[in-house]
C-alpha cells in the first residue's frame, strides 16, 4: 500500500554506506566527525555504543543512528546540516525522545536539543509571549511562566520531559486541548535552520532570513518563499477542501495556514512537519493566563462508549479538559503501586475527568455540581463526584498521565503497543467511531486499552499486536489498513497529535487524494530538495512494518541468569524490554518521585533509566553491541546507576534497573578480576563482623594515614570519613533490656545496624515492645544486599539461602519479621525471592516489614508514642520508597501527631557502596544537591532541625553534608530513636523550653 518515491516526491535521500558486519571502515561517521571538529569545535558528538539509546523513541521502531550531536547554538546546527549535506547523511531533530510514532529516530545524525539548547530565553509578561530554545522541557517553561500567572496552553501527558521543539514537530495538544487546542495555535514565530544551513525566521507573515545582512541567506529564503507561494496558488481548492476539516487534523502538512485568507502564515505551516522540512532551534510562543479557580469532576461509566455519548453535552459547559480512560489502566496502577495509588474514582469500568475553571471557586464549584446533576439526569453515568481534595486530584491526574506506560504491560503479563494510538474524529462522532472501532478490534481478535482526549475526539489506544512473528506483523498490517479506512469513513484523521511518523506515513494515501500527497511532497522538496531531513516520515514514507524493534532476543552466549525475573515471561530479555521509551525517568525533581537520580544530576540520556534499558536491549540484539555481557559500552551506561530501585515503582512499566545492573555485573565480571570496591564494600558484612572483634584499635587506625591508604587500595574515596565500627559488646548491650519470653515478631538485626549503629537495634526493640509488638532478635544473618549491588550474585545466593533456612524453620517461623534498615528489608522482600526463586524465600519475604510498616499494621490500637517534635525533616530511603511505598514514614509521623513533616524527596546520593566509590563521589554529591542538601540548609537556617533518616546510607550522607557545612550539629536519627520510650526528652517537643 506504500506509494513509491516517484508518485510522492520524485527523489529519495542519498543512499547510506552499509552498516553492521562487513561494513566499510568509514561509514561516513569518521568523515562527519572530522568535518564537525573543524566547523563546530567544542560540540559533543557521540558515536558507537553511546548512541544505543537514540536508536529508539517511545514507538515500535528501532533505527540506529550513525552519530548523535549535542548542539549549543543555531550555528552548531547549521554546521551539522552543512556537513551532512556534503556527505549525504540524513539528520533527525530530537527533543525528549517521547514520540510514539517513530518520528524522533533516524539513520544518520540525531540532533539532541535537550542537552544544551534548553533555555527559556525571555518572558514578556505584558505581551504574554515567551522565547524559548527548542530543547526546553514544557514544565520548565510552565514553571517560569507560572511566576507571572501565565502558562503554555497545550499540556501533553509527557509535560515533565517533552520539549517545545518536539511539541512543535508533532503539533502536540494535551489534556486541556478542549480549551487550548494544538501547539500551532500558540506559535508566534519559529527560528529555523534549513537543510542547506540557512538560518531563517518563520512567522505569521512568511519567511525571512535571520540576518538581513546575509545576502546569500536573503536570496535563498526569497526563492524558497516564492516556490511555496506558487505551490499554494496552484492548489487553493485542494487545500481548502482536504485540510483543516476537524480540530485535531494533524496528519500530513498544515498547508491551509498558507492560504491567502490566512496571510501566508509560515510559522504555523511548519508546525507538525516532524522535522522533515526544517530544523527548529527556537520559538516565540504565546502564553495564556492561569485561571484562579478550577474544579474536577470524576465520572464513572459502565463502558467507554457510554462515556463518549455524554461528551457533546459536557462540551456545552466550556470545560478545560474532558479526558477518558478504561478500567485496564486503573487496575494496573493499583496492582503495581498499591490500592491507595488511585483514590477518588467513582464506581464504573470507564471514566471521564471533566475540569472546569473560572475566576471564583464558589461559582466554579456550583457550575460543576450543576453539570453533575445534568449528567445524572441523562442516565448514562453510573456514578460521579466532585473531587475536592488536592491530593485526590493529583492521584487521578497521575493515573491518566501515566496511561501510555501503564497500558504497555498489563496485569496478565500481556504487552500492548502503539501504532494506532492517535486517531481522532469530531467529538460528536466519537461514540459511533468507538463502537465501530471496538467491533474492528474484536473482528481481528485483538485487545485495545483505551484512553485519551475524549473532549477533542482523540482516542489513544495500545493494542496487543504480535510484532515478533511474521504472521503477527502481517495481521497488524491488515488491521491498521482497515483502521485507517474506518476513521476516514467517520470523517477523522489518522493522527490527532502524535504525528504520522513511521507508524502512519504509509497510510496517508488512505486519508488524502493523490494530488494532496503530491502537494505534500512538493512542499518538502522546496525546503529539503535532497531529502535529508528525517527521511521515511510523511513524504516517501517507510513501510509501517519496517524497522520494527523486534524483541525477545536470547540472552548473550546462552548463559542462564541468576535472577529469576518471575514477572517477565522471557526472563532477562523480557525484563529489559519493559522499557518502551515513555521517558518518565527524564523528569526533574519538580515532577515528583525519585527516579532517576543520576539523570537528574547529569542530564545525559545515557544516564537515564531509559538510556540504560535501551543499551541492554541493544546488547541482547547483538547488532550494534557485539560483545554481549562483556560490553564495556553497556558497563559504562550502567556505571552511574545508583541502584536506588526508584524506577521499579516510578516507571509506569516497572523497569527495575538495580536488578538488571546486578545481573549484568555478575555476568560481566564472571571469572574476571573485579573493581577493588566490589571486594572492599561488597564484602562489608563479612569484614565488619571481623572488625567488631577489634573495633576500638581498628577505628583509631582507620582515622590516620593507614585508613587513607586502605581506602585508596579498596577504591574508596578519601573525601569521606569511614564510619566507626561498633564492638560485639555494643549490640549485646543494646538488646539486653528487650528480651521477651513471648515475642509476637522477630527483629532481624541486619549487618549495617550490627556493624555501625547497634543502638538502633535496641531502640527498635523498645519501640516495638511499647507498641504491643514484643520481639525476639535474630542476629548473625544477612540479606546479601552488598553482594547484590556489586553483582556478586553467586555469593549473595549462598548468604540468602542460609538466612532463609534460619528464618523459615523452627520457633517463630510464622512471626512477622521487622527490619530496622530499609535497604535490608527491601532485599529480603524483593531480591531474596527473585534470586532464590524458592517457596521458602517467598514465605520469608511475605513476613518482612520495615519499622514503619510494623507500626502501621501491627501496633496496638491504643498505642501512643512519647511526645514528638513540632517539625521533622524526613529523608526516606529509596528502597523503602520503592518496595514499601504504601507504608511511608511521612504518613506514620503525621498520624502520630507531628504537625509538620517536610520530606526531602529524592535519593540522598550515597546509595550504599555507590557514594563511597572513588569514581562516583562527584555524582553522589551532585545527587545530594538536588534535594537533600537544600532541605538541610533550609532547616538549619531556621534552627537545629530534627532529621529522621532510617537508612544507614542516608544518615551517613547527612553526617557528611554536615561536616562539609562546617559542623552545624545536624545529626540524623532513626525513626526508632525518635519514638524510643527510653530516649531523653527533646528541647523541641511541645511544651518544652529551648
Amino acid at each position: 500500500m506504500s506509494a513509491g518515491p516517484d508518485s510522492l516526491t520524485g527523489h529519495e535521500a542519498a543512499p547510506l554506506p552499509p552498516r553492521g558486519p562487513g561494513a566499510s571502515a568509514d561509514d561516513g561517521t569518521e568523515a562527519l566527525s572530522r568535518l564537525l571538529a573543524g566547523t563546530a569545535p567544542g560540540m559533543r558528538v557521540d558515536t558507537g555504543g553511546r548512541t544505543a539509546a537514540y536508536a529508539y523513541d517511545a514507538s515500535n521502531y528501532r533505527v540506529p543512528p550513525r552519530a548523535v550531536a549535542f548542539p549549543r547554538s543555531a550555528a552548531d546546527v547549521a554546521a551539522v546540516l552543512n556537513a551532512c549535506r556534503e556527505l549525504g547523511i540524513p539528520v533527525t531533530a530530537r527533543g525528549g525522545g517521547t514520540s510514539m510514532a517513530g518520528n524522533a529516530i533516524g539513520p544518520g545524525v540525531v540532533l539532541d536539543f535537550s542537552r544544551h539548547m534548553n533555555r527559556v530565553l525571555d518572558i514578556d509578561t505584558a505581551a504574554g509571549i515567551a522565547k524559548v530554545e527548542a530543547g526546553v522541557v514544557l514544565d520548565e517553561l510552565r514553571t517560569a511562566a507560572g511566576k507571572h500567572g501565565l502558562t503554555f496552553g497545550p499540556d501533553p501527558s509527557s509535560h515533565s520531559r517533552c520539549t517545545l521543539g518536539g511539541m512543535i514537530g508533532n503539533d502536540a495538544c494535551g489534556n486541556r486541548s478542549v480549551r487550548h487546542g494544538r501547539t500551532g495555535r500558540h506559535i508566534e514565530s519559529l527560528e529555523i535552520v534549513t537543510a542547506d544551513g540557512v538560518h531563517a525566521i518563520a512567522d505569521h507573515g512568511g519567511l525571512r532570513a535571520a540576518d538581513p545582512a546575509d545576502t546569500a541567506s536573503v536570496e535563498r529564503v526569497a526563492e524558497l518563499a516564492d516556490e511555496v507561494r506558487q505551490l499554494v496558488a496552484d492548489q487553493l481548492a485542494l487545500i481548502r477542501t482536504e485540510l483543516g476539516r476537524i480540530p485535531r487534523q494533524v496528519s500530513g502538512y498544515q498547508l491551509q495556514h498558507l492560504l491567502p485568507e490566512h496571510g501566508f502564515d509560515m510559522a504555523r505551516a511548519l508546525v507538525g512537519t516532524e522535522g522533515t522540512c526544517a530544523v527548529v532551534v527556537a520559538a516565540t510562543v504565546r502564553l495564556v493566563a492561569t485561571a484562579p479557580a478550577s474544579a474536577l469532576l470524576a465520572l464513572g461509566y459502565d463502558d467507554v462508549v457510554d462515556a463518549a455519548e455524554d461528551v457533546p453535552e459536557i462540551l456545552r459547559w466550556s470545560p478545560t479538559a474532558v479526558e477518558g480512560m478504561d478500567e485496564a489502566i486503573v487496575a494496573t496502577m493499583r496492582a503495581r503501586r498499591g490500592t491507595d495509588s488511585v483514590t477518588g474514582l467513582p464506581g464504573g469500568r470507564a471514566w471521564l475527568y471533566v475540569e472546569l475553571d473560572g475566576d471564583e471557586e464558589e461559582l466554579v464549584t456550583a457550575r460543576a455540581a450543576e453539570l453533575l446533576d445534568t449528567l445524572k439526569a441523562r442516565g448514562r453515568m453510573a456514578d460521579g463526584r466532585l473531587v475536592a481534595s488536592p491530593g485526590e486530584r493529583r492521584s487521578l491526574w497521575r493515573v491518566r498521565e501515566d496511561g501510555a506506560g501503564l497500558a504497555a504491560r498489563l496485569l496478565d503479563g500481556g504487552e500492548s503497543w502503539p501504532g494506532w494510538e492517535d486517531a481522532a474524529v469530531a467529538p460528536e462522532d466519537l461514540a459511533d467511531y468507538l463502537r465501530d472501532f471496538r467491533a474492528l478490534l474484536a473482528a481481528h481478535e485483538l485487545t485495545g486499552v483505551l484512553y485519551g482526549h475524549f473532549g477533542a475526539g482523540c482516542v489513544h489506544v495500545r493494542v496487543d499486536f504480535d510484532f515478533a512473528t511474521d504472521a503477527g506483523r502481517a495481521a497488524a498490517r491488515r488491521f491498521l489498513q482497515e483502521a485507517a479506512a474506518l476513521v476516514v469513513r467517520h470523517g477523522g484523521t489518522l493522527s490527532g497529535e502524535h504525528g504520522d511518523g513511521r507508524a502512519r506515513g504509509e497510510l496517508l494515501e488512505v486519508m488524502y487524494s493523490d494530488r494532496m500527497i503530491r502537494a505534500f511532497a512538493a512542499f518538502k522538496r522546496a525546503f529539503d530538495p535532497e531529502g535529508l531531513l528525517n527521511p521515511g516520515v510523511i513524504v516517501a514514507p517507510a513501510a509501517l512494518d519496517a524497522d520494527l524493534a523486534l524483541h525477545g532476543p536470547p540472552v548473550p552466549d546462552g548463559r542462564p541468569t541468576l535472577f529469576t525475573f518471575p514477572h517477565d515471561e522471557n526472563g532477562f530479555a523480557g525484563a529489559a524490554r519493559r522499557c518502551v521509551g515513555i521517558g518518565r525517568c527524564r523528569s526533574d525533581a519538580s515532577a515528583g518521585g525519585v527516579m532517576c537520580p543520576s539523570y537528574r544530576a547529569t542530564g545525559d540520556e545515557n544516564d537515564s533509566t531509559r538510556g540504560r534499558a535501551r543499551a541492554l536491549q541493544e546488547m541482547l540484539r547483538g547488532e550494534t553491541v557485539h560483545d554481549g555481557w562483556r560490553s564495556t559500552d553497556v558497563r559504562d551506561a550502567l556505571d552511574l546507576c545508583l541502584s536506588c530501585k526508584a524506577c521499579s515503582t516510578d516507571c509506569p512499566v516497572g523497569v527495575d534497573m538495580a536488578t538488571y545492573k546486578a545481573e549484568f555485573l555478575h555476568q560481566h565480571y564472571r571469572g574476571r578480576i573485579r573493581p577493588r570496591s566490589h571486594y572492599s564494600l561488597g564484602w562489608l558484612p563479612f569484614t565488619s563482623a571481623l572488625a567488631a572483634r577489634v573495633a576500638r584499635p581498628l577505628n583509631a587506625l582507620l582515622r590516620g594515614p593507614v585508613g587513607r591508604l586502605l581506602a585508596r587500595a579498596g577504591g574508596v574515596t578519601r573525601k569521606r570519613t569511614i564510619p566507626a565500627f561498633a564492638s560485639r559488646r555494643s549490640l549485646r548491650s543494646a538488646l539486653r533490656t528487650s528480651a521477651t519470653d513471648e515475642p509476637t515478631a522477630l527483629l532481624f538485626v541486619d549487618s549495617f545496624t550490627r556493624a555501625f549503629r547497634p543502638q538502633v537495634a535496641g531502640a527498635t526493640a523498645r519501640v516495638l515492645a511499647d507498641a504491643g509488638i514484643p520481639s525476639a532478635a535474630r542476629d548473625g544473618l544477612c540479606c546479601g544486599l552488598t553482594w547484590v549491588s556489586t553483582g556478586q550474585l553467586s555469593v549473595a545466593r549462598r548468604v540468602m539461602a542460609r538466612t532463609v533456612a534460619r528464618l523459615d524453620g523452627g520457633p517463630g517461623s510464622e512471626l512477622p519479621i521487622v527490619v530496622a534498615e530499609p535497604s535490608c528489608a527491601a532485599a529480603l522482600k524483593r531480591d531474596v525471592p527473585e534470586l532464590l526463586g524458592t517457596e521458602a524465600a517467598r514465605r520469608v519475604a511475605a513476613r518482612v516489614h520495615t519499622l514503619t510498616g510494623a507500626l502501621t499494621d501491627l501496633a496496638a490500637p491504643d498505642w501512643s508514642p512519647p511526645p514528638l517534635p513540632e517539625s521533622v525533616l524526613l529523608q526516606t530511603h529509596c528502597h523503602e520508597y520503592a518496595t514499601f511505598g504504601s507504608r511511608r514514614p511521612r504518613d506514620l509521623l503525621t498520624r502520630l501527631g507531628v504537625p509538620e513533616v517536610t520530606e526531602a524527596e529524592g535519593c540522598c546520593g550515597l546509595a550504599g557502596n555507590f557514594g563511597f566509590e572513588e569514581q562516583h563521589y562527584g555524582t553522589s554529591m551532585a545527587v545530594a544537591d538536588l534535594s537533600l542538601r537544600p532541605h538541610l540548609d533550609a532547616a538549619a537556617a531556621g534552627g537545629r532541625p530534627t532529621v529522621v533518616a532510617d537508612g544507614f546510607s542516608c544518615a551517613t550522607q547527612i553526617d557528611h553534608l554536615d561536616q562539609l557545612a562546617g559542623g552545624r550539629g545536624t545529626r540524623a536519627v532513626h525513626l526508632a530513636e525518635l519514638l524510643d520510650p527510653a530516649a531523653p526528652a527533646r528541647a523541641d517537643q511541645p511544651g518544652d523550653t529551648p
